[in-house]
C-alpha cells in the first residue's frame, strides 16, 4: 500500500505544482515589466584579501543625532560646523550638537518615496571658496545656498534642456578652488532618485538617445552648462584631482571609476582609474593622505554570493523580480554590508573598514574626512556616523 499511497501523493503535489505554476507563468507574463533591462557583463568580483580583507573597523563608529535626521547622503564642514541634506529635502546645520534646518529648496508634504520629487531631495554638497554651500538636488538641479542666512539661488534648474535632454536625477557635484567650475553627474534622464533601484537593475547606458546619463561641466561666470561624458551606467559620484587636472566619476552599475582630464595635455579625454571594485561605488571624497575615500553602497563579496553579479546577464530573472516585487520589497534582501575604502592617487587599495551586517553604520554613501575623523553619510539611516581615524 505504500508504494501506492506514495504515488498518489506524488500525483497529488504534481498537480497541485502544475495549478499554482501555470497561473502564475501566465499571470507573470501578462504583467507589465518597469524595467527594459540589459545583459551587463562583469568581471568576477577581486577576492577579499589583502587589505581588502574583512574586518569589523567600521564597528567602532558612532552614531551622532540618532533619530534627529534621517538620510544624511552628503556631508561637508565650514570650520567645525557640519552641513548635510536630508531625505525629508533639507539642508541642515550642525553647530556645538545643535541640528537647526536651513533651507528647503522644494515644498511638503515630505514623507514617502512618492513625494521626494516635489519635497526635493538634496544629494552632494560642497563648499565654495567664498564659504556658500553648492547642492545637487536630485530634483531640482544645481543650487547655492548660503549657510548663514538659507538664501538659495537656483544655478542649473532641471526644467531647462541641456542639449535637447532634461535631467532628471542630479546627483553629486565637485567644485574647482576658485569656484569658477562645477563638475556634476545626472545618473538617468529617464529614471527618477526614487526609483534608483530600476536604474540600477535596468543596467543601460542609457546612450540609446533614451536618457543619457552624464558628466556635466557648469561655469558659474558664463553660467554655461556643457557635457563632457555621455553613455555612463549610473555616474554617481564625482571627485576634482588634488591638482585640478582631471574628475573622476563612478560608475555605480559597472563597480568602476572613470577618469575624466579637464586640463592639460589630456584634455577632453578619459580613461579607466579602477575597474572591477569590490562593490557599488557612490560618493567620493578626498582624503587627507592624497587619495579618495570611496563609500559602497553594496558589496560583492568574493568568497561569497554577490546578487548583482548573479543577476548581470539573466534580464529574465530581473524582469520576473520587477513584474512581482516592490523596490521596497527588493531593498529587502539586498545584505546590509557597509564597505569604505581609500584609494592612493594612483588608484591602488591602501584600506578598508567593514561591517559586514551594518550593525552600526547601514547604506554608508559617502565618507567625508575631517580632523581625523571620518564623517559618515547614509541615503537611509537616521544618523552620521564618525570614525577616529588614530584607532582603527
Amino acid at each position: 500500500g505504500s508504494t501506492y499511497s506514495s504515488k498518489v501523493f506524488r500525483v497529488t503535489f504534481l498537480t497541485l505544482a502544475v495549478s499554482v505554476a501555470v497561473p502564475l507563468l501566465g499571470v507573470t507574463l501578462l504583467l507589465d515589466c518597469p524595467i527594459d533591462p540589459q545583459p551587463i557583463s562583469l568581471k568576477e568580483p577581486p577576492l577579499l584579501t589583502g587589505v581588502l580583507e574583512p574586518n569589523t573597523k567600521l564597528r567602532k563608529a558612532e552614531r551622532l543625532w540618532e533619530n534627529q535626521l534621517v538620510g544624511p547622503e552628503s556631508i561637508v564642514n565650514i570650520g567645525d560646523v557640519l552641513f548635510t541634506g536630508t531625505a525629508d529635502g533639507k539642508i541642515i546645520k550642525i553647530e556645538d550638537g545643535e541640528i537647526q534646518t536651513i533651507a528647503r529648496i522644494g515644498h511638503g508634504p515630505c514623507g514617502g518615496r512618492g513625494d521626494e520629487p516635489t519635497c526635493g531631495r538634496p544629494l552632494g554638497m560642497r563648499v565654495g571658496p567664498n564659504n556658500t554651500l553648492f547642492v545637487a538636488d536630485a530634483y531640482y538641479g544645481l543650487y547655492e545656498v548660503d549657510p548663514d542666512t538659507g538664501e538659495t539661488k537656483m544655478l542649473v534648474s532641471t526644467k531647462t534642456p541641456i542639449e535637447g535632454q532634461k535631467l532628471s536625477f542630479v546627483n553629486d557635484l565637485t567644485v574647482t578652488r576658485d569656484g569658477r567650475k562645477i563638475y556634476f553627474t545626472d545618473s538617468s534622464s529617464k529614471w527618477q532618485r526614487k526609483d534608483y533601484l530600476f536604474l540600477l537593475m535596468e543596467g543601460t547606458d542609457d546612450g540609446r538617445q533614451v536618457s543619457p546619463s552624464l558628466l556635466l561641466e557648469y561655469d558659474t561666470v558664463t553660467k554655461e552648462v556643457k557635457v563632457l561624458m555621455v553613455g555612463l551606467r549610473f555616474p554617481n559620484g564625482v571627485q576634482l584631482s588634488p591638482a585640478e587636472d582631471f574628475v573622476l566619476v563612478q560608475e555605480t552599475t559597472m563597480a568602476r571609476i572613470r577618469r575624466y582630464y579637464v586640463s592639460g595635455l589630456m584634455k577632453g579625454g578619459a580613461d579607466m582609474f579602477v575597474e572591477n571594485m569590490p562593490g557599488l561605488p557612490d560618493n567620493i571624497r578626498l582624503s587627507s593622505s592624497g587619495g579618495y575615500w570611496v563609500a559602497m553602497a553594496a558589496v560583492r563579496p568574493n568568497p561569497g554570493f554577490s546578487w548583482l553579479d548573479f543577476l548581470s546577464e539573466k534580464t529574465w530573472i530581473k524582469r520576473m523580480i520587477f513584474k512581482l516585487l516592490s523596490q521596497e520589497t527588493v531593498t529587502k534582501f539586498v545584505p546590509k554590508y557597509s564597505l569604505v575604502v581609500e584609494l592612493s592617487e594612483t588608484g591602488s587599495y591602501k584600506r578598508s573598514f567593514h561591517d559586514p551586517t551594518g550593525v552600526t553604520v547601514a547604506y554608508v554613501s559617502e565618507a567625508h574626512e575631517h580632523n581625523g575623523h571620518l564623517y559618515l553619510g547614509s541615503f537611509r539611516s537616521p544618523y552620521i556616523g564618525r570614525l577616529d581615524l588614530q584607532h582603527v
